[in-house]
């Protein structure tokens, strides 16, 4: 992207160019400030002393720096000049302003290098006879060029072709950059998505590889064969984005990154990449154009997108809210999205971490993004599962069978189809873990019951969403519950009258009901642990670090609250499946 800058002579006239931006470093390593990439407004300093206005001018130091970049000039005729400098200037002075101290060019050289500036020309014998050996040495330390000017050319000679140099740069890379963006345009009007307008910057780039990469570091297109290679840019492009527009790669190797975005969205990077240097100007122009096509295939992909999810979430909502009213649409709806819903099946619900005091719309994008990598990570395990967002949860239709060609799994035949499932989605939710570009990880994973038709779905997504509630009370992070699992929490479940049922949970545990006073909730874990050593106090200290007499002693209080549980199969019994309620109804 280009901004506009100025550049501003004192007392003379003011020129608009184009400066290219570039800032601080990344992980990546970025050029230095002299050594990054050549802005279409600039030409260097070994090319402004070609001009036939400069070509008596001598080089006296700094010769390592002729290729730093003049995009501005200024003429010094006041001692503090400082204020008045700006990067990539070309500075000319008579050398009167520093007549009276001439061995403040010592310390000169190095502010002006300091600010970025490209070059210092002087005309020496009228106020300055002759520049310090020390301000030369330091200059060619730094490789900062030292120009002696010759006495018969004017300074008005000197900026006039200068500048006229510039422009006539600016406009030869404007007519480039209009011949990019048309042959890139030209490639969308053709029906070319993202693919095809990366492959023509790789084109236009001669041997470079382009890979665009999304925000979250997904590689969205790539025309490198080394995959590998490419996921280790996009790594490091995602881990730490360079502010500048090159970066070395190492061992000669150079890459140019700039930014997609349209509007106030950031869509991620294009990259492109080379094994030996290449032209910036040309890569950072044809890239840019690149990127602003790239932007509005993204953005009119994320448009066909987000229409054809609501449409997705809307057909499951509606069957798994039992609205069949006409079954055979709703079929070819889903034989259209590439869902297998004519087999038998399991329906899960995934509910997904939230950050608190979160946007509805960041919470949305949350669970689009988990959706996203959830559909990804079953890629190549399974054909035909269908994965939306429906409220606050992740449904997804799963078909399962017997045979090795209707559970492509890879968990064996021989399994139940909700074992099969719960195998896949268990390795489902590691992969996305690990790598899920962005998205939250999941909190807990439901299983129905296998189900032969469309109208058992109801039934099966009330059996998930109450598996994925259990797993989320037992608070063990990627959950993956079956409904067949839950042995007695079944059945409680079943019970329509969750009211009913916390008056019982009341009435069993009093005040060890969770929520209703912190200062039993030792005891009523020390109840849980109990009971899962079926009563055997020595067991259960050992589990919780007790001493015995300090079990006992609790188990004590616990009778006091409870009724004696420990003796009476019965109290037991209430109090074991209060316990179970409560993962059932959670906290009050």
């Amino acid at each position: 992207m280009v901004k506009t800058a100025k550049i501003s002579p004192i007392g003379g006239a003011t020129v608009l160019v184009h400066q290219a931006r570039h800032a601080a470093s990344s992980e990546l390593s970025t050029p230095s400030d002299h050594q990054g990439w050549s802005a279409v407004s600039g030409i260097s300093v070994a090319e402004v002393l070609e001009l036939s206005s400069l070509r008596t001018a001598r080089l006296v130091a700094g010769a390592s720096g002729l290729h730093r970049m003049v995009r501005r000039l200024n003429v010094m005729e006041v001692p503090d000049v400082l204020p008045w400098v700006k990067a990539d200037e070309l500075i000319l002075t008579t050398g009167y302003p520093l007549r009276q101290s001439p061995t403040s060019l010592t310390g000169l050289v190095g502010d002006l290098d300091d600010r970025g500036l490209a070059a210092f020309a002087i005309k020496l014998a009228r106020y300055i006879d002759e520049l310090p050996a020390q301000m030369l040495a330091d200059a060619d330390r730094r490789g900062f060029p030292v120009i002696l000017l010759p006495d018969d050319v004017g300074f008005d000679d000197i900026l006039n072709q200068v500048l006229t140099e510039i422009l006539n740069k600016q406009a030869a890379a404007l007519a480039h950059s209009d011949e990019v963006h048309r042959a890139i345009i030209a490639t969308v009007l053709a029906g070319g998505g993202l693919d095809e307008v990366t492959a023509k910057a790789a084109t236009l780039l001669s041997r470079a590889d382009v890979v665009a990469i999304g925000s979250e570091g997904a590689i969205l297109a790539s025309t490198s064969p080394d995959s590998e290679r490419m996921a280790h840019l996009a790594e490091l492009v995602k881990a730490q984005p360079p502010s500048r527009s090159v970066v070395q790669l190492g061992g000669g190797a150079t890459a140019v990154v700039v930014r997609i975005t349209a509007g106030d969205f950031d869509h991620g990077w294009l990259l492109a990449a080379r094994p030996d240097a290449m032209h910036a100007n040309d890569t950072v122009t044809i890239l840019e154009r690149a990127a602003a096509v790239a932007a509005l295939t993204i953005t009119q992909k994320l448009a066909v997108t987000a229409v054809e999810t609501r449409y997705q979430s809307d057909l499951v909502r509606d069957l798994v809210e039992g609205r069949l009213d006409d079954l055979e649409r709703m079929l070819d709806q889903a034989r259209w999205f590439g869902w297998n819903v004519q087999a038998a099946m399991v329906l899960t619900v995934t509910t997904v971490q939230a950050v608190p005091d979160q946007s509805p719309r960041s919470r949305r994008d949350d669970l689009e993004r988990f959706a996203a990598a959830w559909r990804a990570a079953l890629e190549g395990r399974i054909t035909g599962a269908a994965v939306v967002v429906v409220s606050d949860q992740v449904l997804t239709l799963l078909p399962v069978g017997q045979t090795e060609e209707e559970l492509p799994i890879g968990v064996g035949i021989g399994r139940s189809p909700v074992t099969a499932a719960a195998d896949l989605l268990a390795i489902v939710g590691a992969r996305v873990h690990v790598d899920r570009h962005g998205a939250p990880p999941p909190a807990s994973t439901g299983i129905s019951r296998a189900v032969a038709s469309l109208s058992e779905l109801p039934a099966a997504y009330s059996q998930a969403r109450r598996a994925a509630q259990v797993g989320l009370q037992r608070q063990i992070p990627g959950a993956v519950t079956s409904f067949d699992s839950l042995g007695v929490l079944r059945l409680l479940s079943l019970i329509p009258d969750s009211g009913e049922l916390r008056s019982y949970l009341t009435e069993v545990l009093g005040p060890l009901v969770p929520g209703a006073s912190s200062e039993h909730s030792d005891l009523l874990e020390t109840l849980r642990v109990l009971l899962e050593a079926n009563l055997n106090v020595a067991e259960a200290a050992r589990c919780l670090h007790f001493h015995y007499n300090t079990l006992r002693y609790r188990i004590g209080k616990l009778e006091r609250l409870l009724g004696p549980f420990m003796t009476d199969s019965s109290v037991r019994l209430n109090v074991q499946l209060a316990l179970n309620l409560v993962d059932v109804l959670g906290p009050s």
